[in-house]
């Protein structure tokens, strides 16, 4: 049986946090001002995608952090105050107001010349034929040097007055064909040829030849106009006003705008990313990723280069449930000889954590304070239990770091006394050796008795390297580390393959990771950065999955867990409360009070008061539960929950006056609570009775 391999995707997948995408607002139903932005300003540079998520924004606040992104995303230097692109793009709409379109009371911006002036800018040069006998007035326009969108090298735009008359319009060689230019034509109106026999005539050889092909070369002599030029005109010409931008940021703006504060809004970069699950010995999943954004701006201040990141994580399951989050900063602080080695390269940032079984989506936000810049990562994680047979997808290294210190520590991309140092873009040169890692976990002892890898080099569908490596005895997780010398690899692209083979040499997994070796003799690599992590036998990673468990709502699982934790760190405060939590999920009141008591009691922890409360609240202790509720007020201030819980307590005391005070005082604080509104309305009736 085949079976498909661990799958890391790296791709566009909703944040558990945000909110669903809004509904779409009609263009008719925005304001006058964002209303002529969209259709008038922006008409012919904005992409498809960037129309749609304006189209989703809720507000005019949105719209306007919209607005500012999307003219930063267009500028060549957004480190200076001016913007050249939007200045250019002012003067070419200026320009097309009042030079075209002079029929048009809108504007000359809408007309055929205001499109493609605005569209593709200057053209090289104009022929103007505005007084030949047999040709309406007609104006080519020729451009070239203009790379993107499929365009040819060099081309031209014609337009003509219809029927002599009205404004210049584009001229389409089929839709029109040369018949249409000329105002005593009398031959066959479907005729391309005839006509254009005529024009060669009776106007100008090359304007014939234009009136068949936009394009210089493309047309045969003695064939009708291709589709070549219409293509051009119609698809080629219109994605030229957005089709070198990056408009990935137009999303992201979209997904975080609830999350990133305003000053981040409009400045999204781009980034690679490689992520990866491997496992310890003990079968405990980690995942490994790393960011490299695109650029990375530091400030100077007094002879040193400085910035603070701010990584952000959530992991949640297939019910849009956050099971894991994190939050880093790091500084990082360069002397002018560190910054000098470092400039002209990404930085690498990277990090692992611990996850327990279930199937995931990842979102990984990275932020620079300093320059107030941002990128982000979304991924769907697949964590199979342990001893599932699984295959890692491999990891493609240009480096590797060897050093027994390394042993028994948590370190990204670091497996026992190894470092994997890898490039997410998998990047080779000729002189690099490509180093293999993957990992093969859960084998049966069939598979270990009999079994086999085979690691296999592709190109072009050529094996060109090939390695098979006996599953005799191998350990769980088997960890596989290759290396194979490039020197005699030409320049390509090219795949690693690695299949689990059976006895009877039949494949039972695989996995596969594409690669290029560069023409270059040499490629920046990235500087990597990380944060530092405990060791492998620190607490905090128990206490992480047993927390990861309680919120995926598995208790039971969960308890276990962080009892180890409590028990192997019995004065960690955090380790005490997240006890206190699932054992307050699986009602052994008793088990909190023993436990939070000598926190509360005998250090002045009054973070546990809460949690006695509720736990003697439960048992029916309420007057000793008021006493807690009101330590736990007194030290960290109003808490809605805590404030009606004292209500009910009352209740159950028989002090209803009691209960209306704080019930009272919870609802000034929060109007907008039903239940407690409905309870005192009850309490207020029963004393009104009696």
């Amino acid at each position: 049986m085949r079976l498909k391999s661990i799958a890391i995707l790296v791709g566009a997948l909703a944040l558990a946090a945000l909110p669903a995408a809004a509904q779409k607002t009609a263009v008719k139903d925005l304001t006058p001002r964002y209303r002529t932005w969209l259709e008038e300003e922006v008409v012919y540079i904005i992409s498809p995608k960037e129309k749609d998520v304006f189209l989703q924004l809720a507000n005019d606040r949105e719209r306007e952090m919209f607005i500012t992104a999307f003219w930063k995303a267009r500028d060549e230097d957004p480190n200076t105050p001016e913007n050249k692109f939007k200045d250019e793009h002012d003067r070419r709409i200026e320009y097309a107001n009042k030079n075209f379109g002079r029929g048009l009371q809108s504007g000359g911006w809408r007309s055929d010349m205001g499109r493609v002036y605005i569209t593709l800018g200057e053209p090289k040069d104009i022929a103007r034929y505005e007084s030949e006998t047999n040709l309406y007035p007609l104006q080519i326009w020729f451009y070239s040097g203009i790379n993107g969108a499929g365009m040819p090298s060099s081309f031209n735009i014609v337009f003509f007055k219809k029927d002599g008359a009205g404004d210049y319009v584009l001229y389409s060689p089929v839709r029109d064909g040369p018949q249409k230019l000329m105002p005593f034509y009398n031959g066959d109106m479907t005729n391309y040829l005839q006509a254009w026999g005529e024009l060669r005539q009776t106007v100008d050889p090359s304007v014939a030849d234009v009136s068949m092909s936009l394009i210089p070369g493309d047309y045969v002599m003695g064939m009708n106009p291709t589709m070549a030029s219409d293509i051009l005109i119609s698809q080629r010409i219109p994605k030229m006003g957005y089709e070198s931008v990056k408009d990935a940021y137009a999303e992201k703006l979209l997904k975080y705008r609830d999350i990133v504060e305003v000053e981040y809004t409009a400045n999204y970069i781009e980034n690679d990313a490689l992520i990866q699950v491997t496992r310890d010995a003990a079968g405990r999943a980690f995942v490994h990723f790393l960011i490299e954004p695109a650029r990375l701006s530091i400030e100077r201040f007094e002879g040193l280069y400085r910035t603070v990141f701010d990584v952000n994580g959530i992991v949640s399951d297939s019910a849009g449930k956050t099971v894991y989050q994190f939050d880093r900063r790091v500084p990082l602080e360069l002397n002018g000889d560190q910054f000098s080695k470092i400039r002209d390269r990404r930085v690498s940032y990277q990090d692992a954590f611990p996850l327990i079984e279930g199937d995931y989506k990842v979102s990984l936000l990275w932020k620079n304070t300093v320059s107030k810049e941002f990128t982000s990562v979304e991924a769907a994680l697949k964590i199979p239990p342990a001893n599932t047979l699984t295959l890692t997808t491999p990891i493609l290294a240009n480096r590797v770091v060897r050093n027994p210190n390394f042993a028994g520590q948590i370190k990204p991309f670091t497996f026992g006394e190894t470092q994997i140092v890898a490039s997410p873009r998998n990047d080779f040169t000729v002189q690099d050796t490509l180093t293999l890692f993957c990992e093969l976990g859960g084998l049966t002892s069939e598979l270990k008795a009999n079994g086999s890898l085979s690691i296999t080099l592709v190109r072009s569908d050529q094996v060109v390297a090939a390695i098979t490596k006996p599953l005799k005895d191998a350990p769980n997780p088997l960890r596989v580390m290759e290396d194979f010398p490039l020197a005699n690899f030409p320049p390509d692209y090219y795949s690693a393959n690695v299949d689990l083979l059976d006895s009877a040499k039949t494949t039972v997994l695989s996995s596969k990771a594409s690669f290029y070796i560069s023409l270059n003799t040499s490629l920046p690599r990235a500087w990597i950065m990380y944060p530092p992590l405990p060791p492998a036998n620190d607490p905090s990673y128990v206490d992480i999955r047993g927390m990861q468990y309680l919120k995926a709502g598995d208790a039971a699982k969960a308890r276990p867990l962080l009892e180890e934790a409590s028990r192997r760190s019995p004065d960690s405060v955090p380790y005490a409360l997240d006890l206190c939590q699932v054992l307050f999920e699986l009602k052994d009141y008793e088990g909190i009070q023993k436990l939070a008591t000598p926190f509360y009691r005998d250090k002045k922890n009054y973070e546990f008061a809460q949690y006695l409360g509720e736990s003697a609240q439960a048992v029916g202790r309420y007057g000793e539960a008021i006493g807690f509720y009101k330590d736990y007020l007194t030290y960290f201030g109003t808490n809605l929950l805590v404030l009606n819980s004292i209500g009910d307590c009352y209740v159950q005391t028989g002090d209803l006056a009691g209960a209306i005070t704080v019930w009272k005082k919870s609802l000034e604080l929060s109007p907008n609570q039903a239940e407690v509104k409905q309870k005192l309305a009850a309490i207020q009736d029963k004393i009104k009775v009696n």
